[in-house]
């Protein structure tokens, strides 16, 4: 897929009125309850006759509602146009150009991987065949979720009931001298995942290889996949976690995810 080069590609609407229509369903995006056409005309800048024309008219198509006489909000037909969005998404597709992009940043394979049971499973992959040293993990392989990267990132979404429930299913098994097989050691461990929103595996799956993981949410907000870099143990560089989560980040925004608003 090419990327539209045109320098000469509009970037907002040629056309007024839809330009006019978008800011309108903008305003009303930002409130939970109904907006007075007078509050909508104020934060729009548009005469109070044309605001009102305007929501008429999205109002015939359902995409604004008039739940009582001069207040208007959303309509349901955005939900279904959203419905049917969102049942096209797939994070695998969402994931693979910038996961491709990510790869040439880094020269070094980066994974895609989802949550199932107690174990994350790898579904896609980015790496280069004429690259050295490197680590490739399987698509389909397997691995339990303490003792890896995006592991780690689904138990920090979890509470500490189901974490402990958790420990008590798979007894915390670990595969190298590196594997936390203790419960608050682990505990500790996805409070650092919480604070920094990224998880680490210091050869905790595999001696010589270490991980990073930043989450993909989804547009419920709802973690649904990590993206993770898997480097030789002396080559994992610290310089390449904030590629990492502009990547993810861009994946979550695909798949319909809004950053929350900082206060203030």
């Amino acid at each position: 897929m090419k990327k539209n080069t045109d320098s000469n590609a509009p970037t907002e609407p040629t056309v007024q009125v839809i330009g006019r229509m978008f800011t309108l369903l903008e305003i009303l995006a930002n409130r939970e309850e109904p907006v007075t056409l007078k509050e909508i005309s104020e934060k729009s800048g548009l005469h109070p006759s044309t605001a009102h024309r305007i929501l008429n008219d999205l109002a015939v198509g359902r995409f604004v509602d008039r739940p009582q006489a001069g207040s208007y909000r959303l309509g349901m037909r955005l939900l279904e146009l959203g419905n049917a969005v969102k049942a096209r998404l797939s994070v695998r597709d969402a994931a693979l150009i910038p996961m491709r992009e990510l790869h040439k940043l880094i020269q070094q394979p980066v994974n895609l991987s989802v949550r199932q049971g107690d174990e994350i499973i790898y579904i896609e992959r980015a790496y280069s065949e004429r690259s050295g040293m490197q680590v490739v993990r399987a698509i389909g392989g397997r691995a339990p979720l303490h003792l890896t990267s995006t592991g780690k990132l689904f138990l920090a979404a979890d509470d500490a009931p189901r974490v402990r429930a958790y420990a008590t299913r798979t007894g915390l098994a670990g595969h190298t001298q590196n594997s936390i097989t203790q419960l608050p050691a682990l505990e500790r461990e996805l409070s650092k995942a919480r604070q920094y929103g990224i998880a680490r595996d210091n050869e905790e799956l595999e001696l010589g290889v270490r991980c990073m993981a930043a989450g993909i949410y989804d547009d419920q907000n709802k973690l649904v996949a990590g993206l993770s870099i898997s480097a030789p143990a002396n080559r994992l560089d610290e310089n390449w976690l904030a590629k990492l989560q502009a990547t993810a980040s861009q994946i979550s925004t695909a798949l319909g995810h809004r950053a929350a608003k900082a206060a203030g």
